[in-house]
């Protein structure tokens, strides 16, 4: 990949992934940053972060369910 290039959605979202777990290395993260749109990564990180809360209720939901409450 040549440095004009972009990155694709896969990639931005195999980044915000690693970046949510604490896992991502500092090559990804540099290449991010040379390479990748913030537009990009707020997207992402907004809708990974809406879909981990809404399994976090949804985990509640059931186990209060599971509970009779």
């Amino acid at each position: 990949m040549s440095d004009s290039e972009k990155l694709s959605t896969w990639q931005v979202a195999k980044s915000v992934a690693a970046a949510f777990f604490g896992v991502q290395s500092a090559e990804s993260r540099e290449r991010d940053f040379k390479k990748g749109r913030a537009s990009q990564f707020i997207l992402i990180g907004a809708v990974a972060t809406l879909v981990f809360i809404l399994l976090v209720w949804l985990a509640v939901v059931l186990t209060l369910k599971a509970a009779g409450v």
